[in-house]
C-alpha cells in the first residue's frame, strides 16, 4: 500500500491542514500522521470524520504521499498546490516550505515536471 495522510481545510479560516501525528491539525505536511496500511488509513479517516463532526475541519480526505529526503511530498500535483502554495510565482508560495518543493519554480523552468502525477 502507498503511504497516505489526511488533508482538509480548517473551518475557521479555510487554511489547508493535515491530521498531525499528535491527533491535532497542522498546516505543515511534514508533521502529518502517515498511514502505511489499510487499517491505519481507516483509522485516520475515522479521526478525520470525528474532527469534521466537531467542526474543526471541512471535507477531510486521504491523499497519497511519498518521502523525499526525509520530507513528505504529495504525489498528485493538485495536492502539492494545496500543501505548498500557489503556482503563479515562487515568491507567493508559503515561506515555511523548502525551496525545492515550492510551487511556481516549475513555471520558471527550474524544475522538470515530466512524469508528475496529477
Amino acid at each position: 500500500m502507498v503511504q497516505q495522510v489526511v488533508t482538509g481545510n480548517r473551518l475557521s479560516d479555510g487554511l489547508v491542514i493535515f491530521l498531525g501525528e499528535d491527533g491535532g491539525w497542522t498546516p505543515k505536511i511534514d508533521l502529518a500522521r502517515v498511514a502505511g496500511t489499510e487499517d491505519e488509513a481507516g483509522l485516520l479517516e475515522d479521526l478525520a470524520k470525528a474532527a469534521e463532526k466537531a467542526r474543526l475541519v471541512v471535507a477531510p480526505y486521504l491523499i497519497e504521499v511519498t518521502e523525499d529526503a526525509g520530507t513528505l511530498k504529495p504525489v498528485r500535483y493538485r495536492e502539492r498546490l494545496r500543501a505548498y502554495g500557489p503556482s503563479v510565482h515562487p515568491e507567493f508560495g508559503r515561506s515555511d516550505v523548502p525551496d525545492h518543493f515550492r510551487m511556481g519554480v516549475e513555471a520558471a523552468g527550474e524544475v522538470d515536471m515530466a512524469g508528475v502525477a496529477g
